[in-house]
C-alpha cells in the first residue's frame, strides 16, 4: 500500500539538510545533499511505520497543512 507524507526540508548550519515529517512526531533525518536527505527521510518514514505497526498503534496526527505566507516588511 502506498502512503504519502508532507516533508519539511531545511538547511542546517553546516551546509547540510534536515528533514522532518509533521504527521509523524519524532520522524527526522538529515543528509549532506538534498538527494541524500530525501533518501534518508524515506527510509526513516518506512522504519517509523514498521515500528508503529509492530506496536499495533495507529498513526494519528494533528498536522493540517504547510503554507507559504508573504508579508511586506
Amino acid at each position: 500500500m502506498e502512503k504519502k507524507f508532507e516533508v519539511l526540508f531545511e538547511k542546517d548550519e553546516n551546509s547540510g539538510f534536515v528533514a522532518s515529517v509533521p504527521a509523524l512526531p519524532g520522524c527526522y533525518s538529515q543528509g549532506n545533499t538534498l538527494k541524500e536527505t530525501k533518501e534518508n527521510i524515506k527510509e526513516a518514514i518506512e522504519l517509523y511505520l514498521e515500528t508503529v505497526a509492530g506496536q499495533k498503534k495507529k498513526v494519528k496526527s494533528n498536522f493540517v497543512a504547510m503554507e507559504e505566507i508573504v508579508v511586506h516588511a
